[in-house]
């Protein structure tokens, strides 16, 4: 939930709680997590209620419309029969990604090595002639 959050902005959302709360803070922290607590525990009670309904063992996980589908009213072998068609264009797009990704390490090396080559000074080729500058009125 805090992923994108470094330390200072933690700090000072703190230090801002502490200027708005003041001597409250402790009292409006504990509410806070009275309140989660007391969420968490009405999302208990509706999953256990929608299972003794149901006639099956839901999780709070499974409240989510797509995996309470395939859970409770799809069969292994439909779910095998849906996931067929896009296995293979899957399978394919996977082999492509890794073949661009193992060309563009190949090409990288080469790269590496010929900067290499020129920093230490044992290239044996004779120097090439500089790449002519793209201007911006090229580029437009």
């Amino acid at each position: 939930m805090l992923d994108n959050l470094n330390w200072w902005e933690i700090g000072a959302l703190l230090l801002l709680a502490l200027l708005i709360f003041g001597d409250r803070l402790p009292a409006v922290i504990t509410d806070g997590l009275r309140l989660v607590r007391n969420l968490r525990n009405m999302a208990r009670n509706a999953t256990g209620d929608l299972s003794r309904e149901l006639g099956t063992d839901i999780q709070l996980e499974d409240l989510h419309p797509k995996a309470f589908i395939r859970k409770h009213l799809l069969s292994e072998e439909d779910e095998a029969a849906i996931r067929k068609p896009l296995q293979g264009v899957y399978d394919n797009l996977r082999a492509d990604v890794s073949g661009v990704h193992n060309d563009l390490k190949d090409v990288a090396s080469a790269a590496d090595l010929r900067s290499n080559e020129a920093r230490s000074g044992t290239a044996t080729s004779s120097p090439t002639a500089p790449a002519p500058r793209a201007s911006y009125d090229d580029a437009t």
